[in-house]
């Protein structure tokens, strides 16, 4: 019997419920902006892929990051200060980066900067905000932070790496769908770290890669690269991101059109912002997909996740609630909401009052370990790693049944551990 999914739309009042209940960080009881030792608001910059190939992306990162601002402002900011974020749209583009936050840190004075997701862009522009000594805060999922690549005001608080990502869900797809795997990945770093873990993880579970197909981010057609897929195949990876996504999927159900085919597991990120049931995807029925957060509302969804789904104005599938055709980036942009309260509790612990407490801000996330599941971390609860400044939580798979995406298995946080290959608490600021 199919799970059946929940469409009820909650109530303006267990939507405030939710929002203030439950948690580690929970934000009710705050003193009134009044009571601050400064009434002065806290400035966080948010370096926003507005436009390039980020721009589906940063368009509901910015959404999602507005509400989490109203809900912390309405509950009384952050020690008892109003909190302001200013939107810089770097194009996507690393160059770019850098010199958005060097306008945030500079031009603006902003406390802290949060939000890029593309790997190219965050390792363009970590480096300037070491130099400037502004806390880094990226929505990223990129292995570039725990890798010690970067520096110590860098730090991913709010989301998985693909390491981590890769690590915990090979096992299931290795022992539930085949061995022989073929990886069609982007050609940029996001792309060669699935490139590089899951092939290392597969060989664990005993299984091979037995070809990998690296694409340009900038390509717009892939027929090409399809006949390379050997025959043997049993499981077809795919991890493609920008604006060409719902095109390489509808040529891969072309190429293989209603003959035999692999089991074909992909990331979401081939089809976030993407509606299931585009004419051209019907082949995708029965596929499996990773999920950073659940598309779908699931059955046991918690009052937290519900309550985040309605403030960011998201419908039970997905879509945004003003417009059924506008489907959300929902398996990544909850980093926004989750880094915005982690930036609240770090500023507390460390009785943040100006941008001379920038160390003490890196220094008090770095002290975190457990965040609870609640209305702070609506994704689910997660285990931070202050040397690698990188946090682990947990990983979905879902399959398509009937158009929608349901869950089929939900990994431990142990399952995506790894030795740490950095110790940034050691490296001077």
């Amino acid at each position: 019997m199919k799970p059946q999914l929940i469409n009820a739309t909650p109530s303006r009042r267990s939507v405030l419920k939710g929002l203030t209940a439950g948690g580690a960080l929970a934000v009710g009881g705050f003193p009134g902006f009044l009571q601050a030792q400064s009434s002065e608001p806290i400035k966080l910059g948010f370096q926003l892929h507005r436009t390039g190939i980020g721009a589906a992306y940063g368009r509901w990162y910015e959404r999602t990051t507005q509400a989490a601002l109203k809900v912390l402002n309405e509950a009384g900011g952050i020690n008892g200060r109003p909190v302001e974020v200013i939107f810089e749209d770097d194009g996507t583009d690393p160059k770019r980066g850098s010199e958005v936050v060097e306008k945030l840190a500079s031009q603006h004075g902003c406390d802290a900067i949060f939000g890029p997701l593309f790997s190219h862009v965050v390792i363009g522009s970590a480096p300037r905000a070491g130099e400037l000594k502004v806390p880094y805060l990226v929505c990223s999922e990129g292995f570039h932070v725990a890798s010690g690549m970067l520096n110590r005001w860098t730090l991913q608080p709010g989301i998985t790496d693909v390491r981590a990502q890769v690590t915990a869900m090979a096992p299931w797809v290795t022992q539930t769908l085949g061995k022989k795997v073929t990886m069609v990945f982007p050609d940029y770093a996001f792309g060669h770290d699935h490139r590089d873990f899951f092939t290392a993880a597969v060989e664990a579970q005993g299984g091979e890669v037995i070809a990998q197909l690296a694409i340009p981010p900038t390509e717009t057609s892939f027929t090409r690269y399809f006949p390379r897929i050997p025959a043997e195949t049993e499981v077809l990876y795919h991890v493609m991101v920008g604006p060409a996504v719902l095109t390489f999927v509808k040529e891969l159900g072309e190429f293989y059109g209603s003959g035999e085919k692999p089991q074909i597991f992909g990331f979401i990120d081939s089809l976030e912002a993407v509606d299931l049931a585009s004419p051209g995807l019907e082949f995708l029925e029965g596929t499996h997909f990773w999920e950073g957060q659940c598309r779908t509302q699931q059955p046991d969804a918690t009052e937290a996740e519900i309550a985040y789904r309605a403030a960011v104005g998201v419908d039970a599938s997905g879509a945004s609630v003003a417009d059924p055709k506008d489907i959300s980036t929902y398996s990544h942009m909850f980093s926004c909401w989750e880094t915005l309260f982690i930036l609240k509790a770090g500023m507390e612990a460390a009785g943040y009052q100006s941008t001379a407490d920038r160390q003490k801000l890196v220094e008090a996330i770095e002290a975190m370990t457990t965040m609870s599941a609640g209305t702070e971390h609506p994704q689910g609860d997660k285990r931070f790693n202050g040397k690698t400044h990188q946090v682990f939580g947990h990983q979905f798979i879902s399959r398509v049944e009937g158009g929608k995406l349901i869950r089929v298995h939900t990994t431990s946080l142990e399952d995506g551990m790894y030795d740490d290959m950095v110790d940034y608490t050691t490296q001077s600021f």
